[in-house]
């Protein structure tokens, strides 16, 4: 048994987020966490909302409510969905929890100890009309590198190029629209992450194993000097982590949010250093990140440099599995027009079995990917309906008429031995994919074993069989009830709702198969079992046309 510990980027507080969001950090790593748990893994399994900054007092503003208040309701808002799509955190916290405060102030001090903080005075945009500094996000403008028109004063959206607001051509307050604004002076702390370079790019370059996407980012980032310049770690804001010695400023949220993940296993559990620092036993975890593409330079410099930095021996990540982005219907997920499906809506429309099935077999890992309705029919109806759905409905209904509730007994012949070693072959392949987190490529191996069982009763005709030769048909339906079970306990990273439903129904646990012969021979004649209700219901065309009227936006 090993130990790891998995962490989603964790999502910002200002609103629901869309099923780009959902299976660009928090979904990939549920499905991966509830696979080390299954192998018998220890895990430990950590989100959190990010709270503080700029955009959680636009938001809190713009509801009318004190920012406070509004974080609180949203956590909920964003645990409860969490709950909905079946991520099974071991903890969801907050970054506005007093143990992330405790922690940031402390890595704050630990990186000025070793010289890496320094006070610098600097030119921000000040609003007349607001009569305030505005930080990062309360400006937005036209980006000098990309000449997108709405990028904010910390990074584009449009090219990910890192900004500051004095950086922005015609720039707006994003509070009141002003373009009054000027350019005065005001003292923030920098974190001199230049010194760090070498370290980094060491750190970096022996990570041999990382997906492309995040060495190819990291590496950019690292080589053109624009991650690594000393940057300001606090802002002129009154919602966030305070800065001690320095009144009226808070940390960064980029500084205090990557903390949170330590913070929010602090939240929850006494024994959180065995997880974080390598002198408390964190020597023996292996740490993985997922993230979105636009998250991982802070992962891979801001963040780590902190760690470093600090000189102190906290547990830096092993892994970093980063996510491009899924589109809707040919263009991009938009809040303002209504434009996509956002995590609530999803889960009013259909259970969180359907989205986590096709949000995995279609995530975004080497390329953009694009959610269309089309695709989403065909692949639930397919895969989940005519493979899975159908298999487990003909094998139970089947016994259920011939030899009732109970696991028939009967033999096995050469046609069940050689399914055997097909999916032996299958389960290593499926195994060796979900350790190395190619989902596209587990979920295609796992649905190629759901369709050898359909094979397999194809070509073994029970209902056929049965006429001539009833306990022929039975052993058919011995090893089919069986693979059911295989299915339900090979399944459960990414429907878990199916397999549970589908446990209940044979009257079973679900434990990971050592082999698939054993496995193949877990429910042994006598054992009941009941049939369950249909698994997935296929989506007509009526529901489809319906959605896409719905959610193209306006």
């Amino acid at each position: 048994m090993a130990r790891y510990l998995v962490t989603s980027a964790i999502p910002y507080i200002n609103g629901i987020k869309h099923l780009g969001n959902l299976v660009g950090s928090q979904l990939p790593s549920d499905v991966f966490a509830r696979y080390l748990r299954a192998r018998g893994h220890e895990v430990m399994h950590i989100c959190a909302t990010d709270e503080h900054g700029s955009p959680a007092e636009l938001a809190a503003q713009k509801a009318g409510k004190p920012v406070a208040e509004y974080c609180a309701e949203m956590h909920e808002v964003q645990a409860e969905l969490a709950r909905g799509f079946r991520l099974a955190f071991d903890h969801f916290g907050r970054s506005s929890s007093p143990q992330n405060h405790e922690l940031t102030q402390h890595f704050a001090a630990q990186l000025a100890k070793q010289g890496l903080i320094a006070e610098v005075v600097e030119h921000q945009i000040y609003s007349v009309t607001d009569g305030r500094f505005l930080p990062d996000r309360y400006v937005e403008g036209t980006c000098p590198n990309c000449g997108f028109e709405s990028a904010r004063g910390d990074q584009c959206d449009n090219c990910t190029k890192q900004l500051d607001p004095t950086d922005l051509i015609n720039p707006r307050s994003t509070i009141s629209g002003a373009t009054d604004l000027e350019v005065r002076e005001t003292t923030h702390l920098h974190l001199k992450q230049s010194q760090l370079r070498a370290e980094l790019s060491d750190w970096i370059e022996g990570k041999h194993d990382w997906p492309l996407l995040t060495t190819s980012i990291a590496k950019k980032w690292l080589n053109d000097g624009d991650g690594l310049q000393d940057r300001g770690i606090t802002r002129d804001l009154d919602w966030g982590v305070p800065v001690p010695d320095l009144p009226g400023k808070v940390f960064y949220v980029w500084f205090d949010a990557p903390i949170a993940y330590i913070a929010a296993t602090a939240e929850k559990f006494d024994d959180w250093e065995r997880w974080w620092r390598t002198d408390k036993g964190a020597d023996d975890v292996t740490y993985v990140q997922f993230m979105g593409k636009d998250n991982v330079p802070f992962h891979t410099l801001s963040f780590p440099a902190t760690i470093i930095g600090s000189g102190e021996p906290w547990k830096l990540v092993d892994y970093i599995k980063s996510f491009n982005y899924l589109n809707y219907e040919g263009g991009q997920f938009s809040t303002s027009r209504g434009r996509g499906v956002f995590m609530d809506q999803a889960l009013g429309v259909l259970p969180s079995d359907y989205w986590r099935w096709w949000l995995m077999s279609n995530v975004p890992e080497t390329s953009d990917a694009q959610f269309t309705w089309e695709s989403f029919q065909a692949g639930c109806n397919k895969d989940l309906a005519d493979v899975l759905g159908n298999f487990v409905s003909r094998v139970t209904k089947f016994c259920r008429s011939k030899f009732g509730e109970e696991v028939p007994d009967g033999p096995m012949g050469e046609t069940e031995q050689a399914l055997i070693e097909e999916l032996t072959r299958r389960v290593t392949l499926y195994e060796g994919h979900m350790q190395a987190m190619e989902f596209r490529k587990a979920t295609a191996e796992l649905r190629a074993i759901w369709v050898a069982g359909n094979e397999y009763l194809q070509e073994t005709a029970p209902w056929a069989v049965f006429k001539q030769d009833p306990v022929h048909a039975a052993g058919i339906i011995r090893l089919a009830l069986n693979l059911c079970r295989l299915y339900a306990a090979l399944s459960v990273p990414f429907i878990p709702d199916a397999s549970a439903m589908l446990a209940e129904a044979l009257n079973t646990d679900l434990d990971w198969p050592d082999d698939v012969a054993s496995a193949l021979d877990t429910l042994k004649p006598g054992h009941a079992f009941s049939v369950p209700e249909n698994l997935f219901a296929k989506i007509t065309d009526e529901q489809r046309e319906e959605w896409q009227q719905t959610f193209q936006g306006r």
